[in-house]
């Protein structure tokens, strides 16, 4: 259904074809998530390569921290292999588990590499602190879930459907006066990705609500247009919405 609505242009065998490449790049998800507990530095670099790691050290250099706007795409697990490209400090939003063995888990495949785990109720606190601090740091949010049920959201169209966004990484970005980044990740070949950093906004504004978040929607657009397989199309990311109906 999230295929149909998407891309309603496109045949029932196409969109076939694209659940059944999704299902495969999934395990391959699940199981390049579990050889991150052991992974080398050496197959690191090997099989994730970040295009243009000079749009950090740019930054990093005009003493200017970050707010990565990730998504579902790719190996999103994989952005905790960042700390080896960069001179920044990286942090990740994230909601703990309720299951505690699964949440310890992927806690340490989070943070075994340097990445400082920060539940996503503490975000903005943890970062002030880093500022306060003179800590620059690159902070990792994933902005394509579903914004709970008593939350701020900004409504767009997103991939030919009215979707809701959360809007708390752009206004910790404006408040803490960081550039906003999207990660393009691309998948040249099985077990391998290519990451490429695009400019959301260098330096967000209170005036231009919500245009952080319209650039990054359109970004993530064109990424899932390059190999649709490579989002996320098992979550319910509309179940709320009135096109299921």
């Amino acid at each position: 259904m999230n295929l149909e609505n998407s891309f309603p242009l496109l045949s029932l065998s196409e969109l076939k074809t694209i659940e059944q490449e999704f299902y495969h790049h999934f395990c391959d998800v699940l199981f390049e998530a579990i050889k991150a507990l052991t992974i080398s530095k050496k197959t690191i670099l090997k099989r994730f390569k970040i295009t243009n790691p000079e749009m950090l050290e740019r930054f990093y250099l005009e003493n200017r921290s970050i707010m990565l706007y990730t998504a579902h795409m790719g190996n999103w697990e994989w952005l905790s292999f960042i700390p080896h490209y960069t001179r920044f400090a990286t942090s990740t939003f994230y909601q703990p588990l309720s299951n505690k063995y699964i949440n310890k888990l992927m806690f340490h495949i989070r943070s075994q590499f340097g990445t400082h785990c920060i539940p996503s109720k503490q975000g903005y606190k943890e970062l002030l602190r880093f500022k306060n601090e003179g800590v620059l740091s690159l902070n990792c949010l994933i902005g394509d879930q579903s914004p709970k049920h008593n939350s701020q959201r900004h409504t767009a169209t997103f991939m030919n459907q009215e979707t809701d966004f959360m809007v708390g990484g752009d206004r910790i970005a404006t408040k803490l006066k960081q550039a906003v980044l999207y990660p393009e990740i691309i998948k040249p070949k099985r077990g391998h990705y290519e990451l490429t950093f695009k400019v959301i906004e260098e330096r967000p504004t209170h005036e231009e609500k919500n245009k952080c978040i319209n650039a990054y929607i359109d970004l993530l657009e064109q990424n899932i247009m390059k190999q649709p397989a490579l989002w996320l199309w098992s979550h319910r990311r509309w179940k709320d919405k009135h096109q299921y109906i």
